[in-house]
């Protein structure tokens, strides 16, 4: 089946081209992004696209507060990780080292990518209502997850970034994001560049007896 094609196909791309994406584009990826289920229909998610040197402008000030508060990339958790979490973070960085430059480390690669969305043309900015409840981030996620397979099957590369989160206040300013908005997450999105070898970086998956139970 097609979508059994896009959903084993897709990657996170890391380097884009500088080839613009068509308004009409983004909002045909959009519309059918949100399409996905939510709750009782309530829709919860808002997203805000960012291109040309508004994009520019906010990477600027995302990695300006980065390197200014020494913020980095991290798995989020709120205690420590079991093993298998942590060698699946390894194999990541595993995967993507190979094609790093001699003198740029993966960590650093990975923050200044992330704030400089890759060098995406387009950013997009996930938020929700502070009115709903932490639960509700389920339903922006199922989104997110509608919009990197239906741009993978327009052609055009995705990189979700939860970095974002941590750079709330700049991006509301930056952006003219309300108060009540809480940002959830960053996308980039753009044509994926063929001569960046860092696209060549696949990630893997642990097999399925590891994450599911039958009973």
């Amino acid at each position: 089946m097609e979508l059994e094609r896009i959903i084993t196909e897709r990657h996170s791309t890391r380097g884009f081209s500088d080839k613009p994406v068509a308004r009409e584009t983004i909002e045909k990826l959009l519309s059918l992004s949100t399409r996905c289920p939510s709750a009782i229909n309530l829709q919860p998610w808002e997203f805000t696209v960012v291109t040309g040197e508004e994009r520019h402008r906010l990477s600027r000030i995302l990695v300006k507060a980065m390197r200014e508060r020494n913020i980095s990339c991290g798995p989020g958790a709120v205690r420590p990780l079991a093993e298998h979490f942590t060698d699946r973070q390894r194999k990541l960085m595993d995967s993507i080292a190979p094609f790093l430059e001699e003198e740029t480390s993966f960590q650093d690669f990975i923050n200044v990518g992330s704030c400089n969305f890759y060098g995406a043309p387009v950013a997009i900015i996930a938020t929700i209502d502070t009115s709903f409840s932490k639960s509700r981030l389920v339903d922006v996620g199922i989104a997110i997850g509608y919009m990197v397979l239906a741009a993978h099957d327009m052609g055009l590369g995705t990189c979700p970034i939860g970095l974002m989160s941590a750079f709330e206040d700049e991006i509301r300013e930056a952006l003219n994001i309300a108060e009540e908005k809480e940002v959830v997450i960053g996308i980039a999105i753009g044509y994926p560049d063929s001569h960046a070898r860092v696209n060549l970086a696949c990630s893997s998956r642990a097999p399925i007896d590891e994450v599911v139970r039958f009973y």
